[in-house]
């Protein structure tokens, strides 16, 4: 069976380990990982990744407007995660 690879964007250090580490241990194959949304956009073009796990607070362009040309380009399926809360 094929591995599910996965490119993860997220700007916080100690959070993008820990979902490498998760997907790791799930069997998934992290195969980039970045801290912006620009970057985000470079890498899924370049590595066809299966899937992009985002945040959706990101520097340079937020994870909302990446996961939308990311799926008008249909490179990958984006799932957004939030720590972010507002009324």
């Amino acid at each position: 069976m094929k591995q599910l690879r996965v490119l993860v964007a997220e700007d916080e250090p100690i959070t993008s380990l820990d979902i490498r580490e998760m997907l790791g241990e799930a069997g998934l194959v992290v195969v980039g990982d970045c801290g912006d949304g620009v970057r985000a956009i470079s890498l899924a073009r370049s590595l066809s990744p299966d899937l992009v796990i985002m945040d959706i607070k990101m520097p340079g362009m937020d994870g909302i407007a990446v996961a939308e040309e990311l799926t008008r380009e249909k490179i990958a399926p984006v799932v957004l995660l939030t720590a972010y809360s507002d009324q």
